[in-house]
C-alpha cells in the first residue's frame, strides 16, 4: 500500500462513536506483535520510544534517531503508522514543518503534535499553535500526503486537580476549533477522564476526539457512546511489557 493510500485509510478509521483503538508501540518488534494481534493501524508513544532506546521523554531522543525507528516500523509492518512527535522539535512554524517532513520521509502517515512548550512551561498560545499546524499542513499538502495531524492539547494533563478540568473545557473547545481551521485532522485531550466533559468536548469539537485509556478513564465501550473517535494507550503498553519482562527475568535469577 502506498503512503497516500495508508493516509486515507488512517483518516477513515476515525469514526465518532466507533473509536479506533491504538495500543501504542515503541519499535519494529512491538509493532509486529501488535499488528499480529489484530491492530488496524499503529501509533508510537513518545515516552515509550525514548525509554526503549535509553532516552528521557521531552524530545531527548534525537529526531534523526526517531525517524530511523519510524522507518524500521514502516518497513517491517504494512499498517498505517502515526508517530508521536511531541512539539516537532521546534517552536517556529517552519522549523516544525521541516522536522515533520523527516517523519514523512520515513513513511509515516500521521503525527501527534502537542501544544505544550516542550522544555519550557505552559502552552503555546492558540494563535501560535495554529500557525505551527498550518505550516505542517502546507508542507504535507505540497508533498501530496494527506497527513493526519492529531493536535494534542495538554490543558488537562498540566492540571493534576481533576475537579478543575471543567474550568478548562471552554478553552479546549476553542483550541479544537482553531486547530481544525489551521488544518488539524484530530484533537487529542490526554488526562481528560470525566464522562460529562468528554461528551461535551466530542459534541463541540469539529475534529474527531482522541482520549487516552487510563485507569480512571471510562472503558472503550463507554468512550464510544460518548462520541470518541480514537482511543490511545500512551506509555501503558511499554510499562506492562517491561514489568512482564522484569518478572520473567526475576524468576530466572531468583
Amino acid at each position: 500500500m502506498q503512503q497516500t493510500d495508508k493516509a486515507h485509510t488512517f483518516h477513515a478509521l476515525h469514526v465518532k462513536g466507533s473509536p479506533l483503538i491504538l495500543y501504542n508501540i515503541w519499535d519494529a518488534g512491538s509493532a509486529a506483535a501488535v499488528a499480529e494481534a489484530g491492530a488496524k493501524a499503529l501509533a508510537t508513544g513518545s515516552w515509550s520510544v525514548a525509554a526503549a532506546h535509553g532516552f528521557g521523554d521531552g524530545e531527548k531522543i534525537p529526531v534523526e534517531f526517531l525517524a530511523q525507528v519510524a522507518r524500521r516500523i514502516v518497513e517491517t509492518v504494512g499498517l498505517p503508522l502515526s508517530v508521536d512527535f511531541e512539539g516537532a522539535y521546534a517552536t517556529d512554524p517552519q522549523g516544525a514543518a521541516d522536522n515533520v517532513s523527516r517523519i514523512l520521509d520515513a513513511g509515516a502517515v500521521g503525527i501527534n503534535f502537542e501544544d505544550q512548550i516542550v522544555g519550557g512551561s505552559g502552552l503555546h498560545t492558540i494563535a501560535d499553535q495554529a500557525k505551527r499546524i498550518a505550516a505542517i499542513r502546507a508542507m504535507a499538502e505540497a508533498r501530496g500526503v494527506p497527513l493526519f495531524i492529531n493536535a494534542r492539547t495538554d490543558l488537562f494533563l498540566k492540571e493534576s486537580e481533576r475537579d478543575r478540568h471543567s474550568g478548562l473545557i471552554e478553552e479546549a473547545k476553542q483550541r479544537a476549533k482553531a486547530f481544525a481551521d489551521a488544518g488539524a485532522s484530530g484533537f487529542f485531550a490526554p488526562a481528560l477522564v470525566d464522562e460529562v466533559l468528554i461528551e461535551d468536548l466530542c459534541d463541540a469539537s469539529p475534529l474527531p476526539v482522541n482520549i487516552m485509556a487510563m485507569k480512571s478513564a471510562p472503558d472503550a465501550a463507554t468512550l464510544g457512546q460518548l462520541g470518541v473517535a480514537r482511543i490511545s494507550h500512551g506509555p501503558g503498553p511499554y510499562r506492562a511489557a517491561m514489568a512482564s519482562l522484569k518478572d520473567a527475568a526475576a524468576a530466572v535469577y531468583g
